[in-house]
């Protein structure tokens, strides 16, 4: 089929959809074969329930099928701690690693410190420049100066040695699993459900074991960092080199290149642009984890940020989490540009370059950083001059104090935000809640295999269904269904909005250019920065872990229905217009429909983030899993701490397969549109 015909019969099928004011009568064929799986799915609950009521009557977990392993995790934790100083294991492996890493941290650390607040400043600047070009080069070295007259340095700079040791470490990993999975379709195929178990299970969950093994500090800090960061590179660097140009590779192959020449020049070089971007989410994803694992004695600006929360202390909060975000805005702008390869400064000649003008440049930068560096030493200029910095903790507090005299509660009318917190608790998560505590055990797993099966196969309703019967079995039912209600409900918030602002921006560029830098700064704020304006707003509870959620899944959600909604068949968009159909029909009848594997895509990418955020706000008074993850982190109990996060990952699972369909399904339901519109011209 011609490029013309398959747009001729994509316009005919629009065509016969708007006549008809609804979807072609082909559908009725998958609504069919729904109601088919359905009822297969009653007869086994038929036959299934019955049996399982007769053996464990009640609507609870039965005890029976409970399995308790504090006893079997407690002897495991205790023998960790009497043997972490004298058994070989710990010696001559954890100890060395160990060693390594702290080394490594405060080597960078002093390096940092000796080339003194300008050196530093200018480094940021001058590398920003030969990658990003003028703009970011100036954006970098405001930002570093703002962390300054915050009173940050100190801090910043411990952030920033041990983000350099941790990406260097995730990235090297990374790339390795990387290069084996894409060069191995078995390395792949076993690799594949480690990396979707670690992209599920929150930043928290990485904690306790570590600190279990290297103890609080910064050796678990740095380690627990490049678990959660290494996967984005390992996933790109496999998909980059898997998806390398066929027609390349064959033509380098036929020049008689070898295994490692073909790698080299060829499948490197064309998988560029998706190393550099699993560099750019690497990095993103350390420093939200370097910040969280301020808990853990990591120290640095997430430590003040820590401290700060746990005192209520919005002032010192704002003014530790600002240099996060410009951190985190800084390194975002710097691995994107390079991986984008667009370069604001390239029009007035200070591109980066190639070949020799490329090395002359950073040979330059490096030069004027090393000079740069020696004058503030030789003026005794290292620190950052006390008389340079700003208070804004006091103002700041100001501000709150007045915002809850006025802002929290008592406002005429509307109400406060304490009071919409408050409503929001009563209205919708308690009920929530208890609705879905009062489902009998097995309605639950009914439930979701019923939506497993509607959205994917068989297989994945079964995945679903052991991940939350798994739940059950450690005995964690309850809490999990707790998380599961304030997860349901950020995510209902989070689809009315985002779906909402990503169709006003689909439909105006206008919208769409004042959405983007808000967007674009909320993406890269680290995790733990998004419970300061809550706190400040609502106090603490559950309603405050779900409006942090809500804020920090909602630039993914806006972002991907903005982008399928732009991408529908413009031939298909002219039909209905040329047909009459105004913007409402165009939106339900066209655009909705045929963007539905982006809306589900942003739906299932909700579903993710909302879970770590909630899971996080066990620290503002979340409760459930996230309060046992905090607490046994805190108690060094393993097993509340494991346990609580070994529900985490099931849940994650299970929500990541009643939100997102598998490749196969995908690829049938495409074929069947192919088919029905084919069938229509």
């Amino acid at each position: 089929m011609t490029a013309a015909t398959t747009a001729t019969t994509a316009t005919t099928a629009t065509v016969a959809t708007v006549e008809r004011g609804g979807p072609p009568a082909a559908l009725s064929s998958g609504r069919n074969r729904a109601l088919g799986k359905l009822l297969s799915l009653a007869l086994f609950a038929a036959v299934l329930v019955p049996l399982a009521l007769t053996r464990w009557p009640g609507t609870a977990w039965p005890d029976a099928l409970t399995v308790d392993l504090s006893a079997p995790l407690g002897s495991a934790s205790d023998w960790i701690i009497d043997n972490r100083d004298g058994h070989p294991l710990f010696l001559y492996f954890f100890g060395h690693i160990s060693n390594a890493v702290v080394l490594s941290v405060r080597g960078v650390y002093l390096l940092l410190l000796a080339a003194g607040w300008a050196g530093v400043t200018a480094a940021a600047g001058l590398i920003a420049w030969r990658v990003a070009g003028v703009r970011p080069a100036l954006t970098a070295a405001v930002s570093f100066a703002v962390c300054g007259m915050l009173g940050m340095w100190v801090p910043t700079m411990q952030t920033l040695a041990l983000m350099v040791v941790a990406v260097t470490a995730s990235v090297v990993l990374g790339a390795l699993l990387g290069l084996a999975a894409g060069l191995s379709e078995r390395l792949y195929r076993a690799l594949r459900p480690l990396l979707d178990t670690m992209q599920v299970l929150p930043a928290f969950a990485y904690l306790l074991p570590v600190v279990l093994v290297f103890g609080i500090g910064v050796p678990a800090a740095v380690l627990a960092t490049v678990v959660y960061a290494a996967p984005p590179m390992a996933r790109l660097t496999a998909l980059g080199l898997r998806e390398a140009d066929r027609g390349v590779m064959e033509a380098v192959s036929s020049l008689g290149a070898t295994a490692r020449q073909r790698l080299l020049t060829a499948r490197l070089p064309l998988a560029r642009k998706q190393l550099l971007l699993g560099l750019n989410q690497t990095i993103m994803m350390a420093l939200s984890m370097a910040v969280i694992a301020s808990v853990i004695g990591a120290g640095g600006l997430g430590d003040r940020v820590y401290q700060a929360l746990a005192s209520v202390d919005v002032g010192a909060a704002l003014a530790a989490g600002l240099p996060i975000v410009l951190l985190a805005v800084v390194l975002d702008r710097t691995t994107a540009a390079a991986g984008s390869g667009s370069r604001s400064g390239s029009r007035s000649g200070s591109g980066a370059g190639t070949g020799k003008r490329g090395r002359l440049g950073w040979a330059v930068a490096a030069l004027a950083t090393v000079l740069v560096a020696i004058a503030g030493r030789l003026t005794d200029r290292l620190d950052w001059p006390e008389t340079w910095t700003v208070n804004i903790a006091e103002p700041v507090n100001r501000a709150v104090d007045w915002m809850t005299a006025h802002l929290y509660s008592g406002v005429p009318v509307i109400g406060g935000t304490a009071d919409w917190a408050g409503h929001f608790t009563t209205w919708v998560l308690d009920p929530l809640r208890g609705g879905l505590q009062a489902l009998p055990w097995w309605a639950v797993l009914l439930l979701v295999a019923a939506l497993a099966l509607l959205i994917g196969t068989w297989q994945t309703a079964l995945t679903a269904v052991l991940a939350m019967a798994a739940i059950g079995v450690l005995g964690v039912w309850k809490p999990s269904l707790d998380t599961l209600s304030q997860v349901l409900a950020a995510v209902a918030v989070t689809l009315v909005i985002g779906f909402a602002a990503g169709i006003a921006a689909a439909r105006s560029s206008r919208v769409e250019a004042l959405l983007r830098p808000v967007l674009d700064v909320f993406q890269t704020l680290p995790q733990f920065v998004y419970l300061i304006p809550v706190v400040a707003l609502f106090g603490v509870g559950r309603a405050p872990a779900v409006a942090a959620a809500v804020v920090y899944a909602l630039p993914a959600v806006v972002r991907i229905t903005t982008q399928g909604l732009r991408q529908v068949d413009p031939a298909a968009m002219e039909a209905a217009r040329s047909l009459g159909a105004t913007g409402g029909q165009q939106l339900r009848q066209v655009q909705l429909p045929l963007a539905g594997p982006a809306l589900r895509l942003a739906l299932n990418q909700g579903v993710v983030l909302v879970l770590a955020v909630v899971i996080i706000g066990g620290l503002v008074g979340g409760g459930a899993l996230g309060y046992d993850v905090v607490f046994g982190l805190a108690q060094g109990d393993l097993a509340t701490g494991l346990v609580a996060g070994a529900a985490i990952v099931c849940l994650g699972l299970m929500l990541d397969r009643v939100t997102q369909p598998t490749q196969r399904r995908t690829q049938r339901r495409t074929q069947r549109r192919i088919g029905r519109t084919r069938k229509a011209a």
